[in-house]
């Protein structure tokens, strides 16, 4: 029983310390008010996770190891095929699971794409543990753009990429506002979402 306690109580403090981050930023969410909100001891914090930077670590990696898992998925799909997907093809591999994966928890929903957003123009070394989570597709997705774009550079590639993700970021975290791209986190939602940026996206990757 003791150990299933415990389980709950990490779980807790991960759900807690998502929403507080989403909410307020990593800089303006306290330990103390993360244990409080979830009814844990202060120590509990330190015992599960080491400090408040491994928290939020835990927080991004259990979000982005799936999303990671489904880009290289659908993208080794892709190079299966005969000939060579299209920019429109590698970049709603790119998105798609950036969003649906995000969505799927009904009860974290918009949350969970406001702390993806918010996560990503946090100081370092915030910005390096999220960096670190997507390394593998990130590299994976540039050596097919670099077959599908053979001109453009492996330096132009990386900067086109980062304004993707800029462009991915801005509609996270403007997730369920009036007048928002992505108006909420329903699948229709979702998939007239991505649809839209790889319409608006494919241009600039292109040229």
């Amino acid at each position: 029983m003791a150990s299933a306690a415990s389980a709950d109580t990490k779980e807790q403090l991960l759900n807690v310390a998502e929403q507080l981050i989403a909410e307020r930023g990593y800089a303006g969410t306290t330990v103390r008010a993360i244990a409080n909100q979830a009814n844990a001891n202060l120590a509990a914090v330190n015992y599960h996770f080491g400090s408040k930077e491994e928290l939020f670590r835990a927080i991004f990696s259990r979000i982005a190891k799936p999303i990671v898992v489904e880009q290289l998925a659908i993208l080794n799909g892709l190079q299966k095929k005969e000939t060579l997907p299209s920019i429109e093809e590698i970049l709603t591999a790119f998105l798609k699971p950036c969003f649906q994966k995000i969505v799927q928890n009904e009860s974290f929903r918009t949350v969970r794409a406001q702390f993806m957003g918010r996560c990503w123009s946090e100081p370092e070394p915030l910005q390096s543990i999220a960096s670190g989570e997507f390394m593998e597709s990130r590299l994976a997705f540039l050596k097919i753009l670099q077959q599908i774009i053979p001109d453009c550079s492996q330096r132009e590639l990386n900067w086109k990429l980062d304004l993707v993700i800029a462009t991915m970021i801005r509609v996270q975290n403007e997730a369920g506002k009036p007048d928002s791209l992505l108006k909420s986190s329903q699948p229709e939602d979702v998939d007239c979402a991505v649809h839209y940026l790889v319409r608006f996206l494919t241009p600039g990757m292109s040229v």
